[in-house]
């Protein structure tokens, strides 16, 4: 089996009432990046606005060092939520799939209550932007059932590995 390959990895939360300190779903994705091997290279937490996140994610796709962006917030049905509006204008094409299978793998902890989830997911100048619910538990269910594989070169039939690296660098 072939040596797993390091992504660089940028983590934005959305939240109009959270901090850094306070971000517990944040700090999971972090530890869980992490610990499969992956390095963050950017963390930040912003307000649910549309044109802010817009301009965060937009910097990170343009950063040629950053082959993944995950989002934490903004998916649900609130008058904030907004995440989904934002940023599928920047995917040149979506991943429909992350979205349905979310999904189908939270229905197992949460059953019905996963309709209301609008996690999406999306390749922008072969950049992966994963947009998660906010709750901690969405966050490790989206990583743990999907993210993990998806991001490790070694799993097979495929993975995303191949198309973000191809014209992106790695931090050395």
């Amino acid at each position: 089996m072939s040596e797993a390959v390091a992504l660089n990895v940028a983590v934005l939360t959305l939240s109009d009432t959270r901090t850094l300190a306070e971000d517990r779903s944040g700090d999971t994705l972090v530890q869980l990046l992490q610990a499969a091997g992956h390095q963050l290279v950017a963390r930040d937490l912003i307000p649910d606005d549309v044109y802010r996140m817009r301009a965060v994610v937009s910097q990170w796709i343009a950063d040629p060092s950053i082959q993944v962006i995950l989002t934490t917030g903004g998916t649900g049905f609130s008058g904030r939520d907004s995440t989904p509006e934002a940023l599928r204008p920047l995917f040149d094409t979506e991943i429909e799939g992350f979205g349905e299978t979310f999904r189908q793998v939270s229905w197992e902890e949460i059953g019905s209550s996963t309709i209301q989830s609008r996690a999406l997911a999306g390749l922008a100048n072969r950049t992966a932007i994963f947009c998660l619910p906010g709750s901690t538990g969405a966050c490790k269910t989206a990583w743990n059932r999907i993210l993990l594989e998806q991001l490790d070169s070694r799993h097979r039939p495929c993975n995303f590995v191949g198309i973000l690296l191809h014209g992106k660098q790695l931090h050395s």
